[in-house]
């Protein structure tokens, strides 16, 4: 993405490129030690000497919390809680289509057979829709790709 909406030398853009790969690999393994850290905390001080579900949750809370959701959002730190946010939601929507899942039995074949593209529709009609009537509230780069793609050409 650099390469197509960047301006600058290619040096220039391989440097961004070059940074922001360190930045994300750092975040990730800051949070993974975090992370670690914790549940070896809370599994040395729990009763049962185990890890237990409020561990994780607690664990990624917190890490979650100290990498990504405190300071200044880059657009780096953006990008990772958007695609994890992304992959959380689609598991949960799994999950609740399961056997013994909150979705009645009758309506889980439906859905599971059609959550994709629905998923897939609105988030689309989404993002167009804000880009047209709301396009401040787009995150920067995507509202710079959009521009170029639906605006700099008009049919």
């Amino acid at each position: 993405m650099v390469f197509l909406f960047r301006s600058g030398t290619l040096r220039e853009k391989l440097r961004i490129i070059f940074k922001a790969t360190l930045q994300h690999a750092r975040n990730l393994a800051t949070f993974a030690t975090i992370y670690k850290t914790i549940l070896v905390l809370c599994r040395k001080t729990s009763p049962e000497g185990k890890e237990s579900s409020l561990h994780t949750f607690l664990a990624g809370l917190v890490g979650g919390y100290m990498v990504f959701g405190r300071g200044i959002q880059s657009s780096v730190n953006q990008q990772i809680v958007i695609y994890v946010f992304a992959r959380v939601v689609l598991a949960l929507a799994r999950l609740s289509v399961q056997k013994g899942g909150a979705i009645p039995r009758e309506l889980r074949g439906r859905m599971t057979n059609n959550a994709w593209s629905v998923f897939a529709a609105l988030s689309w009609a989404g993002v167009m829709w804000l880009y047209r009537w709301h396009p401040e509230t787009i995150q920067p780069s995507l509202r710079s790709s959009m521009k170029y793609m639906y605006d700099s050409v008009n049919l």
